[in-house]
């Protein structure tokens, strides 16, 4: 018994003695793993520190790293310096997590205290650019008011500017460029010229949606300015713009005033004016006027030239260009006849000269027995089947006008008075000096003509 007992104790006592090493050797490894990863945390723990130490916001946090996570323990003023707090944490190398323990400060007096002290940091920075402020001011009180000055002299705006709108926009533009001149040196000074492009960007960004909104306005007064400066018309002249007839009273910033005929006030806007037809019946003295006549007869070149030599003979139908007339259509019962003739409208008006040249042309005519059109009919009773037919209209007034004897001369055949309605050109020269803020100016350069080129 004793042998075999001895023998196993002597085993047991070979194997632990062969095991010791292992397990020395493990715990000394374990031991500097831990070591190892206790450095790592400290450098980590430095870095996490030396980063969040530069900001004053998180002057009151603590830091601990425990295998790469990162704990922040503390007390700030601001809501966003928490996530803010962890997305700088986590930016850093070797932080494996972040345990984000931050809380907000309630308290009222330590909430205040940093805004006071940022308070008083902003007025002592005031203080001291104070001197550079005032010199700043006055070199844009002085800038701008040179540019006030030169706005307000009559020469060289009013010699320059075809009207007085014109040369009023040339002195505005003069104040707002020298008052941006004088900004842009006041701030240069006082070393703030960063301001200028932040001003800057927000006029066009109000400015902007300003036009839109305006965007009818804006369009009729540039229109203004252009109608201005080109001058399609005078000042009591008569015109045709659109569906629109009547003399010109005045040029506004927005709308263009006519005087119809029958006295009424009608106000085009400037775009509408600019981007539409314009017929100028004014431009241009001499106007012709043209009318048709149906006439039955065989003998149709007779008359045309009695209708010619009849317009030819009246007072007022200039011999320059001559008169004209040819055959322009058939009609049902007649054979149209179309005259034409020149005047001076500045001496005869248009609708009555064309009145009485139509009154003359329809006396030779009848004097000369050539018949005018009626519609005559001629009935057909069919017998037995009470059929009625038309037939030829024409033979019963061509007839008629064969036979037909020349009218005796009356008064009719006085000439009578086609000057111009003296009362209209008064009424439009009362409407045209009235308006005080016509742009436009009988001694400014007009549009370009065919008689100028």
């Amino acid at each position: 018994m004793l042998p075999w007992i001895h023998q196993c104790a002597v085993l047991g006592v070979v194997i632990v003695l062969a095991l010791l090493p292992a397990a020395i050797v493990q715990d000394s490894v374990a031991a500097a793993d831990a070591t190892g990863v206790a450095q790592e945390d400290s450098v980590i723990a430095e870095r996490v520190r030396s980063g969040i130490s530069q900001i004053p916001a998180y002057d009151r946090v603590v830091v601990s790293v425990n295998g790469g996570v990162v704990s922040l323990r503390g007390i700030v003023l601001e809501l966003e310096d928490v996530s803010r707090a962890e997305e700088l944490v986590s930016k850093i190398d070797g932080v494996v997590s972040v345990n984000n323990l931050l809380e907000v400060e309630t308290s009222i007096e330590e909430r205040l205290t940093p805004a006071l002290e940022r308070f008083e940091k902003r007025i002592d920075q005031f203080v001291s650019v104070l001197p550079l402020i005032g010199i700043g001011l006055g070199i844009f009180f002085v800038v701008a008011t040179v540019g006030f000055l030169l706005a307000r002299l009559k020469n060289p705006w009013d010699a320059i500017a075809p009207n007085r709108f014109i040369a009023d926009l040339l002195r505005q533009f003069v104040r707002i460029a020298f008052i941006l001149l004088g900004l842009v040196l006041a701030l240069d000074v006082m070393g703030a010229t960063a301001i200028l492009g932040t001003i800057l960007g927000a006029a066009g960004i109000l400015g902007l949606a300003i036009g839109f909104a305006v965007r009818d306005t804006v369009e009729n007064y540039i229109a203004s300015v252009l109608l201005s400066f080109r001058q399609p018309f005078r000042p009591r002249d008569y015109v045709k713009i659109g569906d629109y007839e009547g003399f010109v009273i005045s040029l506004t910033s927005r709308a263009t005033v006519l005087l119809t005929v029958d006295g009424n006030h009608v106000r085009i806007p400037n775009a509408t004016v600019f981007k539409g037809e314009i017929t100028n019946y004014s431009l241009n003295p001499d106007r012709r006027f043209e009318f048709r006549f149906g006439v039955e007869t065989e003998d149709l070149q007779r008359a045309i030239s009695l209708g010619l030599q009849t317009i030819g003979g009246l007072s007022f139908v200039l011999e320059e260009p001559e008169p004209e007339g040819w055959i322009e259509d058939v009609g049902d019962s007649s054979m149209i006849l179309w005259f034409g003739a020149w005047i001076d409208q500045r001496e005869s008006s248009l609708a009555k000269a064309r009145s009485e040249a139509i009154r003359k042309v329809k006396l030779a005519f009848e004097g000369e027995g050539i018949g005018l059109p009626e519609p005559i009919y001629r009935l057909r009773f069919d017998g037995e089947k009470g059929v009625v037919q038309p037939i030829d209209r024409h033979t019963a007034s061509s007839k008629r006008a064969r036979v037909g004897s020349p009218a005796p001369k009356t008064a009719d055949d006085i000439e009578q008075d086609v000057s111009p309605n003296r009362e209209i050109e008064r009424k439009v020269a009362e409407e045209s000096d009235r308006s005080a803020n016509d742009l436009l100016n009988q001694k400014a350069p007009q549009e370009l003509t065919s008689r100028d080129a």
